[in-house]
């Protein structure tokens, strides 16, 4: 794993996770190979063998199922019972992003919780791209690891598409992996 891998797989999950899949997205995945082989065998299967319309539809629906009827994908929800989004720097995430310098326009974006997991995903890519290897370290410990592993864990069982069954367990190994390189002390190149 290298910071240039690095840097495309969190921008990749970035906008897996901020907003239903567009033509664009499911024509760009349909024709990255390498990608498709990447997130899992099924996925690459049923990418291949689906056209666009339908994997537009599929792919649609179980996002809006999973990620937005059912539970949205954000911190503060999924470890505070209470369903709420701190604001300011109550939110230990928009603290942490404050003293790291990462400015969230919340008006720029759909997204209406700075601690959604699209956001914490583009966050880590900053991070990545600004070579700061303590803070994605602990970031990943602090905010990521905490409910991001239970939560696809949960979510696998939800996904009605291979696209988002594979994504649940990518996100799971490619943190994990991650976590054991920036603990290694590999991230310098």
């Amino acid at each position: 794993m290298n910071n240039e891998y690095r840097l495309y797989i969190y921008a990749f999950l970035s906008r897996v996770m901020s907003n239903i899949p567009d033509r664009r997205f499911i024509h760009d995945l349909k024709n990255n190979e390498s990608l498709l082989e990447i997130i899992g065998e099924e996925t690459y299967q049923w990418v291949k063998e689906s056209d666009e319309d339908a994997l537009y539809e599929a792919l649609n629906i179980d996002y809006s199922s999973m990620y937005i009827l059912n539970t949205q994908p954000v911190e503060s929800f999924v470890l505070d019972a209470k369903n709420e989004t701190l604001v300011g720097l109550q939110n230990p995430v928009m603290a942490f992003y404050f003293t790291h310098g990462f400015e969230v326009n919340m008006d720029q974006t759909d997204i209406m919780a700075p601690d959604h997991l699209g956001i914490e995903f583009a966050f880590m890519q900053t991070l990545i791209y600004r070579n700061e290897l303590k803070p994605q370290l602990e970031f990943l410990d602090q905010h990521l690891f905490p409910w991001v592993v239970p939560y696809m864990m949960g979510m696998k069982s939800m996904a009605e598409t291979p696209f988002y069954r594979d994504m649940c367990d990518f996100i799971i190994e490619f943190l994990s992996a991650d976590y054991e390189y920036l603990s290694a002390g590999n991230a310098n190149g």
